[in-house]
């Protein structure tokens, strides 16, 4: 299984395989059919809490990986998740933010990538 990342925003491409949503509100200015989604999958996403504390901020990343990973570890939904990717080839988890290497879906990725 081989798991990306990629901005909701972007073009959707037969390259994605399996394409989810893992954020756990819908994007702004996204219709259902331009997502062009195969699952949403909010309940992997990071708690409201936790969202809201770290604000997107770089500085705090380091931080907010560490406690998402311990959301992630203790979330029931997370088991139910790995195994429906791994009955993909190629998984892509959606996400909305702006930065391509610090998000939710990054982590995410490498937690499940580490669950293999």
């Amino acid at each position: 299984m081989t798991v990306t990342i990629k901005r909701i925003y972007d073009e959707s491409s037969q390259a994605d395989g399996w394409r989810v949503l893992v954020d756990r509100l819908w994007p702004r200015g996204v219709t259902k059919e331009r997502a062009d989604l195969d699952d949403w999958c909010k309940e992997v996403a990071p708690s409201p809490d936790l969202r809201t504390w770290w604000g997107h901020d770089p500085q705090t990343f380091d931080e907010f990986t560490r406690r998402y990973r311990a959301e992630l570890k203790e979330n029931p939904a997370v088991a139910q998740f790995a195994a429906s990717c791994r009955e993909h080839d190629r998984v892509t988890l959606l996400y909305g933010a702006k930065d391509p290497q610090i998000n939710h879906a990054a982590v995410l990725r490498e937690y499940l990538q580490e669950l293999k």
